[in-house]
């Protein structure tokens, strides 16, 4: 959508020279509206506020989840010190996202900065291929989320009742449920977004010391040498290193995906300066908590192949229940998982709709005038939140045919994303390189920024190359990583798509960005 900008521009000095901290007159109710640096940083990218911004809150992540892959393809070591590893790797990686999203704070995120940074010569086709990336990858996000939770519930039902039978369209149905709830709280409830997610931030922390304090006076304890310091092979590969490096590539999982809020900059007041802060803040909180957790779980897990074998198909579910020797204590500790990971599924559903919506407003997908459409007075793009829904229950439905044909889909989560990251950190690396001036930013790097951006990337290629690795050396249909079909097939239709339609219709969004006017300072 295109902006009149010194119809905007001038609203701002008005304002500006009364000297009142509230936006101009937009199209969204005066108590939703951004600030006046809100309004002048959509003005430099040629948008206009059509969403309505409200506080951010740090958004937080379980990291339980991956307990198994780690552990056949590391052990407690490589799991360890694979976490520390990708930690400090995402947080390169989200230091330089951040910096960008301080310089160009919109919805887009990926796709635009790759328009704004690319060379020209590529600018086009390469922002049109990462928005796919970025709205696949979000979309499949919620299946992952909601799938994990579903399934862990099956897990906690065997667990009660052994002679319950691992039904695949039982998780189906639990997908969709938790999608659907997480539906209602992106639609007839956001107004209540901001007061919901700082109350899950509170049941975050509180329920991460609920988990590790019974683990911690009751299990028994693993030696510091045998968890820091013993790999293990599971896969099969023959060495600990490439057992380890394997592993990474599900570990990834527990740190990817902090760029969600990127996507909801157009709703986040005095997003070019909070939205960094908040989630360099939540890497650092995640990471600690994170790093409490693996380290927990592994001191106290006891037997390696006995919790792998755990015929609730969740280690950590095992473990809650060796350790306590109690089924509701071991319920309780689960179910604390199970609502944060539900909460991170609303997350991923506004997510995923904004995504949707701006690479939409583009005309970067096919009906894109039913993607982009915002809801009067709602101020949500209601129909992308309504679309993720659907796409979510068909991909869901895969589940019924091949839980490995739904893990191919679900995959398309980290590969996507991490292209995403590889080609915007890739082009504004290339800028700096270049010598070419970086627009304003309120949050920098400064001359670190060089630096950071090559190590990102350096950390980046290796873990994406590992992501197509199945977990075990020797394959068969089962247990080979589909991930690289899947990958491959959805590069190559977005690719064949823009050849035929999307170039004729896909608005390039550098071509709306007017960094020429007078912003003041930045």
């Amino acid at each position: 959508m295109a902006l009149d900008g010194g119809k905007i521009e001038g609203q701002i000095l008005v304002e500006r020279s009364k000297n009142v901290e509230r936006a101009p007159k937009g199209l969204v109710a005066p108590k939703y509206m951004g600030t006046i640096r809100d309004q002048r940083d959509m003005s430099a990218l040629g948008r206009v506020q059509v969403l309505r911004t409200e506080k951010f809150q740090i958004r937080l992540h379980s990291r339980i989840r991956l307990l198994g892959s780690g552990l056949t393809d590391g052990g407690t070591a490589g799991l360890i010190w694979g976490f520390m590893i990708v930690t400090a790797g995402f947080a390169l990686v989200f230091a330089s996202i951040a910096e960008m999203a301080s310089m160009s704070p919109t919805s887009g995120g990926q796709y635009h900065w790759v328009s704004e940074f690319a060379p020209r010569k590529g600018q086009k086709f390469l922002s049109y291929i990462t928005g796919w990336l970025c709205a696949t990858g979000w979309q499949c996000a919620i299946v992952s989320i909601a799938y994990l939770a579903g399934t862990i519930i099956q897990g906690l039902i065997v667990l009660n009742h052994p002679t319950y039978e691992f039904e695949r369209w039982h998780g189906t149905l639990l997908v969709i449920a938790i999608t659907a709830f997480s539906i209602l709280f992106n639609t007839f409830l956001a107004k209540n977004l901001p007061m919901v997610e700082g109350l899950i931030l509170i049941i975050h922390v509180v329920g991460l010391f609920a988990i590790i304090i019974p683990l911690w006076v009751l299990a028994p304890r693993n030696s510091p040498k045998a968890v820091f310091t013993e790999f293990y092979d599971g896969g099969g590969w023959g060495s600990p290193g490439t057992a380890t490096l394997v592993g990474l590539s599900t570990t990834i999982t527990s740190m990817i995906g902090y760029d969600c809020s990127v996507h909801m900059s157009e709703e986040i007041k005095d997003a070019s300066e909070t939205l960094p802060k908040a989630m360099m803040s939540a890497v650092g909180v995640n990471g600690i908590l994170g790093f409490i957790m693996i380290v927990t779980l592994c001191f106290t897990l006891g037997d390696v192949n006995n919790v792998l074998q755990s015929p609730t198909g969740f280690p950590f579910i095992q473990i809650f229940y060796n350790t306590t020797r109690s089924y509701p204590a071991a319920n309780t500790m689960t179910a604390i998982l199970v609502i944060t990971l539900t909460a991170s599924t609303i997350t991923e559903v506004a997510t995923a709709s904004r995504q949707l919506w701006s690479f939409a407003r583009d005309q970067g997908l096919p009906f894109s005038s039913f993607f982009a459409y915002v809801t009067p007075g709602w101020n949500i793009p209601l129909n992308s939140v309504l679309v993720s829904l659907v796409v979510t229950a068909l991909l869901s439905l895969i589940n019924i045919g091949s839980s490995l044909a739904l893990n191919a889909v679900i995959s398309l989560t980290i590969t996507s994303l991490m292209s995403a990251y590889i080609l915007s950190i890739g082009c504004v690396l290339l800028k700096r390189l270049r010598g070419e001036k970086l627009p304003p930013r309120r949050w920098s790097l400064g001359r670190f920024g060089m630096g950071i951006n090559i190590a990102s990337l350096v950390f980046l290629f290796p873990i994406f190359v590992f992501s197509f690795f199945p977990l075990t050396k020797t394959v068969d249909a089962q247990s080979m990583n589909w991930s690289v079909v899947m990958y491959m097939a959805m590069v190559g239709f977005a690719s064949v798509y823009y050849f035929f339609w999307g170039r004729y219709q896909f608005i390039a969004p550098v071509a709306l960005v007017k960094r020429d006017i007078d912003l003041g300072d930045m």
